[in-house]
């Protein structure tokens, strides 16, 4: 129906721009716009018009429109106008009214501009439309005789008020009225500020006549439906938006206080309002532009009291009008009226702390709910109530500088506060309780509202925006990437993430609000980055330390954590897609705290590493590296003294102590911290005191008193130690109290004489075994009676490396090595070494690397056994034995050093089955204990190693109990329950028997379990002892102590792969032999190697090499005897000595040529003889014989190639042609075997191979013999050793090779 309504003024659209086109300038466009209008009256007269109903009226004009169109169509027509009589009263109305010659031109053709897209080309055709009617009413007020005959001719027929207005200025404001209903383009857009221009500027145009004309012109009918009643509305609002930006209503107002326009324009646009619910907000939103115009007498007097108005503002509550709320707020700001206006819509007296209070916004509850009708667009009434909250004129720094300065108690604090109060009472009844339990729309209200209101909001706010309501809403909503509200939430958590970047303190209250309300597993539970993303903006000192002191607020008050509900029904409706964040295992429902508590201690080496990301050290100048380490210092003492506190402490009296020799105060949880809380933190004490001794050891810092952390941590330990209401977390006993007061006493010893000391080596170890104590110091209180005796040890070994001065501070430690029964120092120190590794956490390994840094220099040859036996204990078989000469030597020593047992060397079954399984119980808790050492932080040092794993046995344990017979017993058990199950069901059995059985079935698996759990210590063990070893042969490569260590891996590498055992052991056995050994910058150069052991190694790696199936250890075998055989050359060994060397390899070479098993390559052999020319020498002969005698051609070809290298090296080159010397030398190599040689050359021509590559190989090794002939000069002797048929056989197949040695 709309389409059919609009198409006529298409079709005069259309025609009018053919007038246009075909106009000349004797005919003005006013006249056709004269005569278009006589047409109309002659076909309906104007009072039968007015007879009919509207509906009727409105039908009677289209048809006249059509047949005036038709008429006009047909004038313009050129051949019907010659030929045609009907036309001819067109041009005949055109030259009725003489008067139209006089008044300027209007061009229609600015309607089609006044609907562009183009909002430039939609102004420049209002301003011409403006000025050429300007013009036109101007010519036409000026002939006032020619207006009168007008008017009785024309405006009889059409009484439409417009008094005074040119016909064209007539026609404009109709056309522009019809205009603003159109749907095409930005006709809406551009008609209107038309209209509001015109209106404005022609003050002949009266604002009564216009409304009449509005509510004519645009009248819905009840027959409109759809599109075209929904155009006439809003045609409507756009007509009279135009009016009230015309500032005609206050002129109105000004020339005449009694108008009634104003209460009438008033009562028009509300009642328009009613009709539609999308015309609520736009109908106020045109009163209000009325009202920025008007002065407050105006509004008082003619807005306030015009028709419907109290009415309309009475009903809102009861309807929830957000519109009548906006309204009165907005009319609030301009005038103060009382209740007999607004009703209770507002409160009285009014002011914000009154509207904000808790009664009055749940009064207005409705109304906020009726707000979601906008979306996705925000309602107009939610930016007025931001800007009520927060001024716009008081920014973030004004509120937080007020409130912080204590000294002025003046009305802008006290109003600041006002403002904290009431965001916090509007967040808690409209955000929470009003859009957060309802339907997904007024959520996703709740978010939009909060956007809107977070680039205003204070820090100190915060906590109070973001709720445990709304952060449970967020999970709920991001938890799922289904969800309707997804989209919205994100963009919201995108905004506050922006928000956050202005300050630290922003930053920072957000994370504590996130975490607290979500258990610390707000990113788990969304499946985001959010809090990790918000805690990498920590880069600056100053941040980093507002943050910490935040996270141990977090930590030890659970109050607010505590008092939350723990069902999440508020937070969703029954459209839910989702369902409830408890249902995902919301951290709520179970009201426990250690998984925020979790958070926030595994959060502070995070804080740290930020820190350091955060500063660029490379580019910085000395001083400000000093300057960045000192502030970082800082942040590290609060985070150690956190962590010392809560972790290694309790108050005995109280949650609060105060300490008047630090002058601080000191705070636990009401609620005592669980024993792996305290486990956590003194595992983060570990990791913070290893990243500071590693800071230490890499040179970036100066050794500064200030910044040792070890040293402050010591020192605030023996502090909050003297403090009586303060004890440790648990009861040590005596064997740890006396091994935790002596670590205290050599700590101090050990600081003052590192103090004492300049920089250098001495310095460099007292360092280490400081650290090494402070570790100690929390291993005993992490691990109750597992290290007091290595920390005695450890304790025994600093005070004899760096004895006291006084001699009254001698111990019996210290007299102890002075027996000479007992062993070295080294060796204890190694001992005690290995017997801190299995049980410690990844952490304590490095301080343990460092010590054994600083001394590994002076380890003997029972300390390097010791550890070597480690790298070769094996629990398992090995599947397929490998057989060599010298494994087996050290494997079966009698010596322990694990102290666990294989699995054919368990304990003696004992005769009581009960007493069996209380000893394996006893095992297994003691596995258990040992396997708590993986801390929850996820080290870098711990992903690299099997974590949780430690042994639990003695270091120093050196025998073997007696073999166990369990495996036996197991299966006589086994055969005896076959037996009963083939009878019948039970065979018999009672119950008692029945749930011995059972028993004894659960003790197997048990066992199977140690065994599993053994081995994966053992593991673990040899990766940290490969660490050490790997820190010797990297610093002292040349020691023969190198030899042994090669040895023991290559063994424990072969056990390896027999076994299938760990992968990542066997890669870091072979990176070791392979990048630090075997292709290391030195070799073992000692004199005191024997010849027999390289000899042994040297026979042992060819036999592997020959015989290997496995790649890799093939491969290992063959670098090996490169490396031995550099060791050997290295040695300047006599020929004599040699010559067992030279057996080996022609015992090799024999295995070659005769052994079809044998897997060697022969480029491995030519690759040692262009290595080591010396042992191709000493194998010429012996390679020249196999060439005669190998039967096989392919392997005498492949002696040929040996050959062919041999006296390739001998064949001297340019650079040491001069050299006589050695060319005399090979000149007597070569001729001592020119028989051979021509008798071989004589071979190999005779049985000329067919293939065709071998006899490349043998031409070119005949040449190769010929050229070496020629340099050296002998080529009569080689004519005197070869015989006439091997000279026949060179002539025939080496050609012109061998002319030169037929002319002799």
């Amino acid at each position: 129906m709309g389409s059919k309504k609009r198409q006529p003024s298409a079709v005069q659209e259309s025609y009018e721009g053919e007038i246009n086109k075909n106009n000349t300038p004797k005919y003005d466009m006013e006249i056709h716009k004269e005569k278009i209008n006589e047409d109309k009256g002659s076909f309906a007269p104007q009072a039968a018009l007015q007879s009919l109903k509207p509906m009727e009226r409105k039908k009677k004009r289209k048809v006249m429109d059509k047949e005036r169109h038709r008429f006009e169509f047909e004038a313009k027509e050129p051949s019907k106008a010659k030929n045609t009589g009907e036309n001819v009263s067109v041009p005949q109305m055109q030259l009725s009214s003489p008067l139209k010659s006089d008044l300027p031109g209007f061009h229609i053709d600015v309607f089609r501009n006044l609907a562009s897209a183009d909002s430039s080309v939609r102004e420049a055709a209002a301003e011409k439309l403006v000025i050429e009617l300007v013009e036109v009413q101007r010519a036409y007020e000026q002939l006032t005789d020619a207006k009168d005959e007008e008017n009785s001719q024309l405006e009889a027929e059409k009484d439409d008020g417009l008094d005074g207005c040119a016909p064209s200025l007539r026609y404009a404001i109709r056309r522009l009225i019809r205009g603003v209903s159109s749907s095409r383009e930005c006709a809406r857009q551009g008609f209107s500020l038309g209209l509001a221009i015109v209106v404005e500027m022609i003050p002949a145009v009266k604002l009564v006549p216009v409304m009449k004309l509005i509510i004519n012109l645009l009248e819905v009918s009840s027959a409109m439906k759809g599109l075209e009643a929904r155009d006439c509305y809003l045609g409507c609002l756009f007509a009279y938006g135009s009016l009230a930006r015309s500032h005609r209503l206050a002129t109105e107002w000004i020339s005449d206080k009694n108008t009634p326009v104003l209460k009438e324009f008033t009562s028009t646009v509300i009642s328009l309002a009613q009709k539609k619910r999308y015309l609520h907000e736009p109908a106020v939103a045109i009163i209000l532009d009325m009202l920025e115009k008007l002065p407050i007498e105006a509004i008082k007097n003619h807005v306030v009291v015009a028709p419907g108005v109290h009415e309309w503002l009475q009903k809102a509550l009861e309807t929830g009008n957000p519109d009548a709320l906006f309204f009165a707020l907005k009319l609030q700001e301009r005038v103060s009226l009382g209740r007999e206006t607004f009703g209770e819509l507002l409160p009285h007296p009014f002011n914000a702390e009154n509207f904000f209070s808790g009664e009055n916004l749940q009064h207005l509850e409705r109304c906020f709910k009726e707000s979601t009708f906008c979306l996705p667009r925000l309602h107009s009434i939610w930016q007025v109530l931001v800007n009520m909250l927060i001024p716009e004129a008081r920014s973030q720094i004004d509120v937080e500088m007020h409130c912080s300065i204590k000294n002025k108690k003046s009305r802008k604090c006290s109003s600041q506060e006002d403002i904290i109060k009431n965001i916090r009472c509007f967040c808690e009844v409209v955000i929470e309780g009003t859009l957060l339990q309802s339907s997904h729309d007024r959520k996703h209200l709740a978010l939009n509202i909060l956007q809107l209101l977070l680039p205003r909001l204070p820090t100190s706010c915060i906590n109070s925006v973001l709720s445990h309501k709304l952060i449970y809403c967020l999970m709920d909503i991001l938890s799922t990437k289904s969800s309707w509200l997804y989209n919205a939430a994100q963009l919201f958590m995108k905004e506050l993430i922006c928000w956050t970047n202005l300050e630290n303190e922003r930053c920072a209250a957000v994370i504590v609000s996130l975490q607290k309300y979500s258990n610390g597993r707000f990113d788990c539970i969304t499946r985001t980055d959010t809090v990790k993303t918000l805690v990498q903006k920590f880069t600056t000192s100053q941040g980093s330390l507002h943050f910490v002191h935040n996270l141990m607020s977090l930590f030890v008050d659970e109050a607010a954590i505590t008092d939350e509900p723990s069902d999440q029904s508020h937070t969703t409706d029954e459209n839910s897609e989702m369902g409830s964040v408890e249902d995902k295992g919301s951290p709520g429902a179970s009201g426990n705290t250690d998984h925020l508590k979790n958070w926030v201690i595994d959060c502070m080496p995070r804080v740290l590493k930020n820190l350091k990301a955060g500063v660029k050290l490379g580019i910085s100048t000395q001083t400000e590296i000093q300057n960045f380490m000192e502030e970082k210092f800082k942040v590290q003492t609060e985070i150690v003294k956190f962590l010392a506190v809560q972790g290694l402490f309790s108050a005995s009296l109280g949650t609060e102590v105060t300490s008047f020799e630090l002058q601080e105060k000191f705070k636990w949880p009401k609620i005592a911290s669980s024993s792996s809380l305290c486990k956590m933190c003194i595992e983060q004490l570990q990791l913070l005191l290893e990243d500071a001794q590693k800071e230490e050891t890499g040179g970036s810092v100066n050794n500064l008193e200030l910044n040792d952390l070890g040293s402050y941590f010591m020192c605030f330990l023996k502090t909050l130690c003297s403090i009586p209401s303060v004890s440790l977390f648990r009861t040590l006993s005596n064997e740890d109290k006396r091994a935790f007061n002596k670590l205290l006493a050599i700590e101090s010893r050990l600081y003052q004489k590192e103090r004492n000391v300049g920089p250098g080596l001495v310095a460099n170890k007292l360092h280490a075994m400081r650290y090494l104590v402070i570790q100690l110091v929390l291993q005993i209180l992490l691990y109750p009676d597992d290290f007091s005796e290595a920390a005695l040890d450890f304790v025994a070994c600093c005070k004899k490396v760096f004895p006291s001065t006084e001699n009254s501070d001698s111990s019996e430690e210290e007299d102890a090595f002075d027996d000479n029964d007992m062993p070295e120092l080294m060796d204890v120190l190694v001992e005690t070494l290995l017997s801190i590794l299995p049980r410690s956490s990844g952490r304590m390994c490095y301080v343990v690397e460092q010590v054994f840094r600083f001394f590994c220099s002076d380890i003997t040859d029972y300390g390097l056994q010791r550890m070597l036996r480690v790298v070769k204990k094996d629990l398992k078989p090995l599947r397929h034995p490998v057989s060599s000469d010298g494994d087996d030597d050290d494997d079966d020593e009698d010596d322990d050093v694990l102290g666990i047992e294989d699995i054919d060397e368990m304990e003696e079954v004992k005769a009581d089955e009960m007493s069996v399984g209380e000893e394996h119980k006893d095992d297994s808790k003691e596995m258990e204990n040992g396997g708590e050492t993986t801390s929850s932080n996820g080290d870098e040092s711990d992903e690299a190693e099997v974590a949780g794993v430690e042994c639990k046995e003695n270091i120093h344990r050196s025998s073997r109990d007696e073999p166990c017979k369990i495996v036996k017993a197991v299966g006589d058990e086994d055969d005896d329950a076959k037996s009963e199950a083939s009878d019948d069901s039970d065979g018999g059995m009672d119950d008692d028997a029945m749930f011995r059985l059972d028993a004894y079935h659960a003790q197997l698996l048990k066992e199977r379990t140690g065994n599993d759990n053994a081995f994966s210590q053992l593991i673990l063990f040899k990766l940290r002892v490969l660490s050490l070893l790997e820190i010797y042969v990297q610093k002292y490569p040349g020691k023969s102590h190198v030899l042994a260590i090669y040895s023991c891996l290559v063994q424990a590498y072969s056990k390896y792969h027999g076994v299938g055992g760990n992968e990542q052991l066997g890669q870091r056995i072979n990176g070791i032999l392979q990048k630090k050994i075997i292709k290391g910058k030195d070799y073992p150069k000692d004199e005191d190697i024997p010849l027999d052991t390289l000899e042994k190694l040297l026979d042992k790696s060819l036999k592997t090499a020959s015989r290997s199936r496995v790649k890799d250890i093939s491969s290992l075998a063959q670098a090996s005897a490169f490396w031995l055989l550099k060791i050997v050359n290295s040695r300047n060994f006599s020929e004599l000595q040699l010559s067992s060397i030279t057996q080996i390899f022609e015992g090799l070479l024999v295995d070659y040529f005769n052994n079809r098993n044998c897997r060697l390559k022969s480029g491995f052999i030519k690759e040692i003889i262009r290595r080591q020319h010396w042992l191709g020498l000493k194998l010429f002969r012996f390679l020249l014989g196999k060439c005669a005698t190998t039967k096989s051609e392919f392997r005498r070809i492949e002696a040929v190639d040996m050959v062919d290298c041999i006296i390739k090296s001998v064949i001297p080159s340019s650079k040491v042609a001069r050299d006589k010397e050695a060319i005399s030398k090979s000149s007597k190599l070569l001729k001592a075997h020119l028989p051979e040689l021509c008798d071989l050359i004589q071979q190999l021509l005779t049985n000329f191979p067919g293939k065709q590559s071998r006899r490349a190989e043998v031409r070119r090794f005949c040449t190769r013999i010929l050229q070496a002939v020629s340099i050296l000069n002998l080529k009569k002797s080689f004519r005197k050793a070869m015989k006439p048929e091997g000279i026949s056989l060179c002539e025939l197949h080496l050609g012109n090779t061998f002319l030169s040695f037929q002319a002799l």
